[in-house]
């Protein structure tokens, strides 16, 4: 797809990140206005704009913008675009050639040797399995590969077919052999999927190459995954996220919070299902049963300080539930997590329940 960049002129108005969106992501909404006239710089000398350079692409199986708040990033952005689709390719599961493609082939046959950016998702991956107890397992793949939700082939299992993929989600199965970099499933059959993972990865990486120039102020946009740096150049508190509202259209949210360097990652069940005779069967497996999880959450946004960490956090603690979730961010610095239940309840971690503004009659705060 050819590039299209311009200049974009931010109003008073809200700022709607995800508005063309795919249908599969959930959306991440942040408001706020540019400054008429432009006086900052930042620490590396290089002047704050006070209108963004602007690209978006689809990729990534979701519409991806990125908004840099600098003059003469064209270069810098084509470079951070460069770099996904050389990513997209890689952790592909369907790209025949791909790192993930040749594992998945050689399950129970032999170790693969894998790029170093796959070892570093997988390990962390195998890290995030181990503190949540296996709520989040990255050989999930031949789970989600029978339930197919999203696509046009989309189903309902039968019992047998889902007993049978169970049995084969296991992370203690990947072996990982960082001295000669391969990655082997060590039973036939087993299949990894890292869409969990994989784009908080690369939005990690595009703050490296954004901070490798020097760039400072920026929002990364990569459906249902943002990563806002520094703080908005209208407001130096930060940048004014708002939480989704999981029962509404895409721009309804819930309440608002603000952010400076931080990624906010979003994880719901309102948008991505499958309905069969009345029953709808969201994308958010349990690897424990096989089937999509069924408990109080609609939606789950997590804080964090990068796309990396917040990506793959955010599906475990759906898993999780609230309370488990709650007191398992409250253990780690640098992390806040807004629930919203069923009911609507609106529920936050420590850090974040004297500031978050709610903003929508219809929700509460929840009284843990």
């Amino acid at each position: 797809m050819k590039n299209v960049m311009k200049k974009v002129a931010l109003f008073a108005t809200a700022l709607i990140l995800f508005g063309c969106a795919s249908d599969d992501e959930p959306e991440v909404v942040i408001s706020g206005a540019s400054p008429t006239t432009t006086t900052e710089v930042n620490e590396n000398g290089l002047p704050i704009a006070k209108e963004p350079t602007s690209i978006t692409e689809t990729m990534l199986h979701t519409v991806v913008q990125m908004q840099v708040y600098h003059e003469g990033v064209e270069d810098v952005m084509q470079e951070a675009i460069d770099y996904m689709a050389e990513m997209e390719t890689l952790l592909s599961t369907n790209v025949e050639g791909s790192d993930v493609y040749r594992i998945n082939e050689n399950a129970g046959i032999e170790p693969v040797e894998v790029q170093p950016e796959t070892m570093e998702i997988i390990k962390r991956s195998i890290q995030i399995a181990e503190e949540s107890d296996g709520l989040f397992d990255i050989s999930i793949g031949v789970l989600t590969d029978l339930w197919q939700i999203g696509s046009d082939d989309a189903r309902v299992p039968e019992d047998s077919e889902i007993t049978e993929a169970v049995n084969l989600i296991d992370y203690e199965k990947i072996s990982i052999d960082e001295e000669n970099m391969t990655v082997m499933l060590e039973e036939e059959g087993m299949s990894l999927e890292l869409g969990g993972i994989s784009k908080g990865y690369i939005g990690s990486g595009i703050v490296e190459i954004f901070e490798e120039n020097n760039i400072t102020t920026a929002i990364i946009n990569l459906g249902g995954n943002v990563v806002v740096m520094g703080t908005s150049p209208s407001n130096e508190e930060g940048w004014n996220v708002g939480v989704q509202d999981p029962d509404e259209v895409r721009g309804e949210i819930v309440g608002t919070q603000r952010v400076i360097n931080a990624a906010i990652v979003t994880s719901g069940i309102y948008e991505r299902y499958l309905e069969v005779d009345g029953t709808k069967y969201h994308h958010i497996m349990d690897p424990r049963t096989g089937y999509p999880l069924d408990n109080e959450i609609s939606g789950v946004t997590v804080f964090a300080p990068t796309s990396f960490d917040g990506d793959s956090y955010s599906t475990a603690l759906f898993l999780m539930g609230i309370e488990e979730g709650i007191e398992f961010i409250n253990s780690k610095d640098g992390f806040e997590v807004a629930y919203v239940d069923k009911e609507g309840g609106v529920h936050l971690s420590a850090g974040i329940k004297d500031s978050f503004n709610l903003t929508n009659e219809e929700y509460y705060i929840a009284d843990e």
